[in-house]
């Protein structure tokens, strides 16, 4: 029994084990307190013992406006088991305090990816079904003579109260006293799984199939719109809050935990919530919460169906965006709540439009477009920059720089892959990291393609270049041009490529089961079109005579990092790293132009330094 409170050593493993000890006052109470009468002295004892255990521990958590509160629930609690009081009235309190230490210690009490219960079930019989029994009835070939007998996961009453999260956590903190020790050889997230798997021993397959009947009709969406909510409520809590339908929901989500994610709220309807917190938060005086929750409303939301929206109505999408930044902006200024929150309405009547122009799974054809356009457009840029490189390489007869090149796309292309891997099975890839992600790539690219640039304008007048030829006639090109090429093709095909896996992961969501096939044809489409235009470039560029093939390679190169330029420093600004002050000036994504005084002022010193380096290989060539 004392090892609760050894193991308890960080803040967060106090809070842990305080739910923890709440879960087991909860369940274990009313079995051996009934009508005031104690029917196991030693277990009365230990429930004592662990209600004063969680006093303990909640004196010594940091600092917070509710800690008092928790503490006379606490001692509340404490009277009424040492009063022998009625087992419900615990168990309610019990669970009343452990809901209040989770919301205010913000204890982590979901997993962080679905659980794969495939695994968890071979696990259950590496580690468990030794003492448990192969079907969870207790009666594995070491539970003879166990003292207490090991749980039998059939056994209704118990079951009902117990959470999967009290059952994470006793496999992750084991019961002090009892043979149930703590598995902390397994992961977390195996942890996790089990729980899940020891979830699903105590529904019946009729349970089950009732419950995803009723999900299906779309029952139970509010009380488990996340694995948060799922795995913190016991099924006697969600049978007494909607009854025996919602639990035998609960108990095919137990068994099916990934159609929660499925049927995660849409990105316009989170975008909308964060947006009502953001006001919130600005009411009550915390302006750098507001500023934060409304920089996800836009990263974690609307800015996942802005390809879609785009392809349906690409004035409104612009606006959305527009007046997502001047609320940010609004809030970092100190603006009056009253404007802020004319602000807030404005958006939401912008989103209502959005969600009528993308309501419903997209038909076929727009799914396709959609799709089509999105690798078109996006993939445009690197095919621009490795013809561009490519052409180079092979008109200049320097084809052993070719391997350097395709080691930069391949490269990113593998890069991608696991990219796509990590956003699908193992972890969230934040807006805010992959704004960060994209404009970082975008600036390093721009400065790349800079250099790349300028070496290749200086070699676009004839005496350079024919001096260029006598010094490499039989050399390879510098090695730190190749590098930088490479790098160049890495960055530009990793860059779009990011923005790519990221987009087509909420348009494939969008498009349902009916439309996933137009969301691949129009995936192949694009990409057949994106390898005739590189054809196109690599077989015209070599016909052009020396000088103007360089001249016109070093400006497109020159002309792309200034796009770079802006849509890097625009990213940074959505993931609100960078201020983004607004300007009366035109709108041109596709040039990198956003109407910010940094986005503007970045580009016209990338500008400024490519009219520098023109001049500065002009005077060089001269002097010669």
């Amino acid at each position: 029994m004392g090892a609760h409170s050894v193991a308890a050593v960080t803040a967060d493993e106090k809070a842990q084990t305080v739910v923890h000890m709440l879960d087991y006052i909860s369940v274990d109470y009313p079995e051996f307190v009934q009508n005031g009468k104690v029917l196991n002295q030693s277990e009365f004892e230990e429930q004592l013992e662990f209600s004063t255990q969680a006093l303990t521990l909640l004196k010594e958590m940091p600092a917070h406006a509710e800690q008092a509160s928790l503490l006379d629930k606490g001692q509340a609690l404490r009277k009424a088991i040492d009063g022998k009081a009625e087992g419900a009235e615990v168990s309610k309190q019990a669970n009343a305090l452990r809901a209040d230490v989770i919301r205010v210690y913000k204890v982590a009490v979901a997993p962080k990816a679905t659980p794969d219960l495939l695994r968890a079930a071979q696990l259950y019989t590496a580690n468990c079904a030794a003492c448990h029994g192969a079907t969870g009835r207790g009666d594995g070939p070491l539970a003879k003579g166990m003292d207490p007998e090991p749980s039998d996961f059939h056994e209704e009453g118990r079951m009902k109260v117990r959470s999967i999260y009290g059952l994470y956590n006793t496999i992750a903190l084991g019961v002090g006293g009892t043979p149930m020790r703590a598995f902390t050889e397994i992961t977390e997230e195996d942890r996790w799984a089990l729980a899940f798997f020891v979830g699903t021993l105590r529904g019946s397959e009729e349970d089950v199939k009732a419950g995803e009947a009723a999900w299906k009709k779309g029952e139970g969406k509010k009380e488990f719109e996340n694995l948060r909510a799922l795995v913190t409520q016991t099924p006697d809590e969600i049978e007494q809050r909607g009854g025996s339908s919602l639990a035998k929901v609960q108990s095919y989500l137990t068994k099916h935990p990934e159609a929660i994610k499925i049927a995660a709220p849409s990105p316009l309807e989170f975008s909308r919530e964060k947006l009502h917190e953001s006001l919130a938060a600005y009411q009550s005086g915390d302006a750098g919460a507001a500023r934060q929750l409304a920089i996800t409303a836009y990263l974690e939301g609307f800015e996942l169906v802005e390809s879609s929206l785009d392809n349906t109505d690409g004035a409104l999408r612009q606006k959305i965006e527009i007046e997502m930044m001047a609320l940010r902006a609004s809030i970092g200024a100190g603006k009056p709540v009253e404007e802020v929150a004319k602000q807030v309405k404005d958006i939401e009547a912008l989103l209502e439009q959005a969600d009528e122009a993308l309501s419903g799974d997209l038909s076929a054809t727009t799914a396709f477009i959609s799709a089509l356009l999105i690798l078109l457009r996006e993939g445009l840029e690197a095919i621009l920059v490795l013809a561009a490189i490519i052409s180079f390489v092979v008109k200049t007869g320097r084809r052993d720089a070719l391997r350097y090149i395709h080691y930069g796309w391949m490269a990113a292309v593998a890069l991608g892959i696991l990219t796509w891997v990590v956003a699908n099975y193992v972890l969230t890839i934040s807006g805010a990291n992959r704004e960060l992600t994209e404009g970082i790539t975008a600036l390093v690219a721009a400065a790349m393609l800079l250099y790349v640039g300028y070496w290749l304008h200086s070699k676009s007048y004839a005496q350079a270049w024919q001096k260029f030829i006598r010094e490499h006639v039989s050399a390879a090109l510098e090695k730190k041009t190749m590098w930088a090429m490479a790098s160049v093709s890495f960055l530009a095909v990793y860059r779009e490529l990011f923005e790519i896996i990221l987009f087509y992961q909420a348009l494939w969501v969008q498009v349902g089961d009916d439309g996933q096939v137009a969301v691949l044809s129009g995936i192949a489409t694009a990409a057949v079109l994106l390898a005739v235009i590189a054809w196109v470039i690599l077989k015209y560029s070599v016909r052009l005579p020396i000088g103007p093939f360089f001249g016109v390679t070093s400006g497109l190169l020159a002309f792309l990092a200034v796009v770079f330029a802006g849509n890097g420093i625009a990213a940074l600004q959505e993931a609100g790293v960078i201020e983004a002050d607004r300007i009366n000036f035109i709108t041109v994504p596709l040039l990198g132009i956003h109407p910010t005084m940094q986005g503007i002022s970045t580009q016209a010193i990338v500008l400024a330094l490519v009219v520098i380096g023109i001049w500065m290989s002009r005077r060089a060539a001269h002097a010669k």
